[in-house]
């Protein structure tokens, strides 16, 4: 019979089991590393662009605070220039006012039958003192105050007879009205 002798043929197998194994684990190895590698390149390449964009970001975020800024700055300064204006609005009505005040008594006084000792304007009440002939005088004139659609409320404060010389007594009077919104007035004004 004869023997053949199996053994170093089993060995040269083990070996090549081994040096397969081997060659397969360090190329996995490699595989993996290179794979790591790539990645990690990859996600550098991901964090260089958004650094890049958190900076462009920052960049436009710091020029638009810069812009509201500026019209936060030209808001503020139209309102101080709205309030001026309206302030110059405001005077340049209230100049007027004593001038018409005066010009619409004009109109409204009963002629050699009375006459003003004072005129007072504050704020929304006038006051006028003065002397009349008789009561009809001051009656007639509070009526023209009411038609006038310029005041509101006319009160007579007081009506008294006063002694003007020995043969003339005269009736003193002190009225109280208030003056019409300028806005009423005007519309008043406008349907007459």
């Amino acid at each position: 019979m004869i023997k053949v002798n199996l053994l170093p043929f089993r060995a040269a197998r083990k070996k090549e089991n081994i040096r397969r194994q081997v060659s397969i684990f360090f190329l996995s190895i490699i595989f993996v590393s290179l794979f790591m590698y790539y990645y990690n390149i990859s996600l550098n390449n991901k964090i260089d662009a958004c650094s890049v964009k958190i900076e462009t970001i920052k960049n436009e975020v710091a020029k638009y605070n810069k812009i509201t800024k500026e019209v936060t700055d030209i808001k503020n300064r139209l309102d101080v220039l709205n309030k001026k204006t309206g302030v110059i609005k405001n005077l340049e009505l209230n100049r007027k006012e004593p001038v018409l005040l005066l010009d619409t008594m004009t109109f409204m006084v009963i002629p050699k039958q009375m006459w003003f000792t004072n005129l007072e304007a504050k704020e929304e009440v006038v006051t006028i003192k003065g002397f009349a002939l008789d009561n009809k005088t001051v009656a007639d004139f509070m009526t023209r105050i009411e038609d006038s659609k310029l005041f509101d409320s006319v009160n007579l404060m007081t009506l008294k007879q006063e002694k003007y010389n020995e043969h003339t007594n005269l009736k003193g009077f002190v009225i109280s009205c208030n003056k019409m919104p300028r806005d009423n007035a005007a519309t008043d004004k406008a349907n007459k």
